[in-house]
């Protein structure tokens, strides 16, 4: 039998849940031990600062490469564990779609979590407007440029799963709806949270600061 990979994951993250559709789509979940744990700046959590110097989840706790942070290292190491190389192409230009359009979802969660903090987590008296404004305008300009310029059919990739997880989390937060603005990329989320792998991994639970 194959080692187990232990993650540390949480919830409610949108980086965390990609790593784990990567790892349904890629047939690895029944390799992996998951294990929630509650991070956020003003919160730490002893025990993800041991093998993230950063203390955030996700984290993926590996025989031959150490403890992997950050979702897109996470992935690549899934992808080339897998060893099909379909999540990350090898070749462009379709490996650089497929990173463009992660980095591009990993932007989307970015901007959210800045704006939920200038809306909801900071206290009102510190909350700076401008700048909530300044990273909607982020989310909705990427909205728009998801709806005219992307090609998002194809076999799935990482990219495909970045933006698919993080679209999920900003409608899970309230943020700025991207339905009614990109009704094209409405319709492709509706049809890729069909896929086995979302539905099995739901967002739940609350930040807990």
């Amino acid at each position: 039998m194959s080692e187990k990979l232990t993650l540390l994951y949480q919830s409610h993250s949108p980086y965390a849940r990609k790593v784990l559709v990567c790892a349904h789509e890629l047939g690895l979940v029944d390799r992996l031990d998951v294990v929630h744990h509650e991070t956020s700046p003003t919160n730490r959590n002893d025990a993800v600062f041991a093998q993230n110097p950063l203390g955030k989840v996700p984290v993926l706790l590996t025989p031959d490469a150490g403890a992997l942070f950050d979702s897109v290292v996470i992935c690549d190491y899934l992808d080339r564990l897998a060893g099909k190389g379909s999540l990350i192409p090898y070749d462009a230009p379709a490996r650089y779609e497929a990173l463009r359009l992660q980095a591009l979802a990993q932007g989307l969660c970015d901007a959210g979590i800045a704006v939920r903090w200038e809306t909801e987590r900071r206290p009102e008296a510190l909350r700076y407007p401008p700048l909530a404004e300044g990273q909607t305008t982020k989310l909705l300009e990427a909205y728009d440029y998801l709806e005219s310029q992307a090609d998002l059919d194809g076999p799935v990739t990482v990219g495909q799963i970045g933006l698919a997880t993080a679209l999920g989390w900003l409608s899970f937060r309230r943020l700025p709806d991207f339905r009614a603005r990109a009704p094209r990329l409405a319709g492709w989320y509706n049809r890729f949270n069909q896929r086995p792998s979302m539905r099995a991994t739901p967002y739940e639970g609350e930040t807990q600061d």
